[in-house]
């Protein structure tokens, strides 16, 4: 389940916090954007498909995107992410 995994990964994470936890099921890795700019944290991923089907083109898209302020005194220098 989703908080047996969470709880793992706060359980490994020994001296470091963990900031957010964002799910991006669904997505292919390539899809998935982290960039840490003017204290805050932005994930954003994009995915689109395209089939063509016995009445024509079929077109499927869906994005998320989320933004998470650093705490006070954390570096941006200091964020790491792992997918």
């Amino acid at each position: 389940s989703t908080q047996r995994r969470l709880n793992r990964m706060l359980n490994s994470s020994h001296d470091q916090k963990l900031l957010a936890l964002v799910d991006v099921k669904g997505f292919d890795p390539k899809e998935v954007t982290v960039t840490v700019k003017d204290g805050k944290v932005k994930v954003s991923a994009e995915h689109e498909e395209e089939h063509t089907t016995a009445r024509g083109k079929e077109y499927n898209y869906r994005n998320i995107t989320k933004e998470i302020s650093l705490p006070r005194g954390v570096s941006e220098d200091e964020v790491t992410c792992s997918l």
